[in-house]
């Protein structure tokens, strides 16, 4: 179990460090702001009110000892090269760091954070997704605790059909598509092959070795796949 620490609680921080909660990881939440701390004390493991920028502070409250660190500040760019630079010091390995503009997104990339996160960007993308394929969307958010997950097939279930593999009964999942590689036409091969979605596949239908797997499926089915060694661990 990997130890994450959320800092910075607003609309978007809250949301990350709740839902990770919810899915049995160990969440340390920050803010300098009491009230907001008092929101999500209830649902993470630990909840202190801090200035993230004191590199101090943050060492005080363990912060040298998490796994991923996500930098949920909202506009203030100097607040989030600060709290980057603690976190660098402190040595922890994994940063994600949200950033409201592009410029603010080179800043951060410039200093070493691993991943970039833009949220309303981000859901810009994924109302448009919902606006033009409104049926599959729909699926991955049939309840809270589901969420859509793309894996490549596991080799045990390459040349056999979904009726006999029992998916849903045996794993608690359900593949709502399957991405398949087309091989290319004519005597010159595509550098880049194009795919075809299959929605909602029939049981006879079969998995070939390039498939991608899209499922809905609990956090938990995807754990249980991970220690049966279908879905690759990260």
């Amino acid at each position: 179990m990997k130890q994450y620490a959320i800092i910075g609680l607003g609309r978007f921080g809250s949301s990350v460090a709740k839902t990770l909660a919810e899915k049995g990881q160990q969440v340390l939440a920050i803010d300098s702001k009491e009230d907001v701390i008092q929101d999500v004390a209830e649902y993470v493991t630990n909840a202190v009110c801090i200035d993230a920028t004191d590199e101090k502070a943050l060492k005080n409250v363990g912060m040298q000892s998490v796994d991923v660190a996500v930098i949920a500040i909202g506009k203030s760019l100097e607040a989030s090269i600060l709290v980057t630079l603690a976190l660098k010091d402190l040595g922890v390995s994994k940063i994600i760091a949200k950033a409201v503009s592009e410029n603010q997104g080179k800043v951060l990339d410039k200093l070493g954070v691993s991943t970039i996160v833009f949220p309303e960007r981000d859901m810009g993308e994924k109302l448009a997704n919902k606006l033009i394929s409104p049926e599959v969307v729909e699926e991955i958010n049939l309840s809270p605790e589901y969420s859509l997950f793309e894996i490549s097939t596991p080799q045990e279930f390459i040349g056999k059909s979904l009726g006999d593999l029992e998916i849903r009964a045996k794993h608690s999942i359900n593949i709502i598509a399957i991405k398949r590689k087309t091989k290319p036409s004519g005597r010159k091969s595509s550098a880049r092959q194009p795919e075809i979605l299959n929605i909602l596949p029939k049981g006879a239908d079969i998995l070939m070795e390039e498939d991608t797997l899209l499922i809905l499926a609990t956090y938990d089915a995807i754990e249980k796949m991970k220690k049966e060694g279908l879905v690759p661990k990260e």
